[in-house]
């Protein structure tokens, strides 16, 4: 049973990129990059056809933990595994998504979007998620409001998270680290602009 992804969360920076990458050629140029300028664990969504490929591309460069997002199947787990995938991220949270991922080799991060689903995660041994869609649903006010009766229970909060309020989730007691995809702007991927994609970074790694 793998459950411990909070020595994962806790090791990372506090801001983790959220990449979705179409060609497989971006995958260690962009780690290196990203790397250069200070963050070493990022989350690559399985959002393309690419995904699995881009993991184990990025899996090369060393001291770099590549993690996946988006894995909304059971079945999705053992592809993970033989990329060697170092978490799995999902945007919700089923039954047969919770007993997947609690005897997992890899940590697992469920979503939990209310406390009634925090609670069912818990009963299955969870007690670090994901707040997805976190500016849909109430931002860090709601998470501070969640912190009274889970004071136990750490998230890792994505979904409409920027520079300008990443400081507001980070502030709580509850929140681990955040993720975002502003880091990696989309035309700095499409132009290969790895400079600017390390200048980023050390940007927001003076945050930490």
């Amino acid at each position: 049973m793998s459950l411990e992804i909070a020595p994962i969360l806790h090791q990372a920076h506090p801001i983790i990129p959220v990449l979705t990458l179409q060609h497989v050629e971006d995958a260690v140029p962009l780690a290196e990059a990203l790397q250069a300028g200070g963050i070493d664990v990022v989350e690559v969504t399985l959002r393309t056809d690419q995904a699995l490929a881009v993991i184990k591309a990025m899996k090369q460069v060393k001291g770099m933990v590549v993690g996946a997002g988006t894995v909304v199947r059971a079945s999705q787990f053992r592809d993970l595994e033989e990329v060697k995938a170092d978490f799995a991220v999902s945007p919700g949270a089923t039954p047969q998504l919770l007993e997947t991922g609690r005897v997992s080799s890899m940590p697992f991060l469920p979503a939990a979007a209310t406390v009634s689903e925090v609670l069912q995660g818990m009963e299955a041994g969870f007690d670090c998620f994901k707040f997805f869609p976190a500016s849909v649903l109430g931002g860090a006010p709601a998470l501070k409001a969640f912190h009274g009766p889970l004071p136990d229970i750490t998230f890792c909060p994505t979904g409409g998270i920027s520079l300008a309020n990443c400081g507001d989730y980070l502030s709580l007691p509850n929140v681990a680290c955040v993720g975002g995809s502003w880091i990696v702007p989309g035309d700095a991927l499409q132009n290969k602009d790895w400079s600017r994609i390390e200048q980023l970074a050390r940007e927001v790694a003076t945050l930490g």
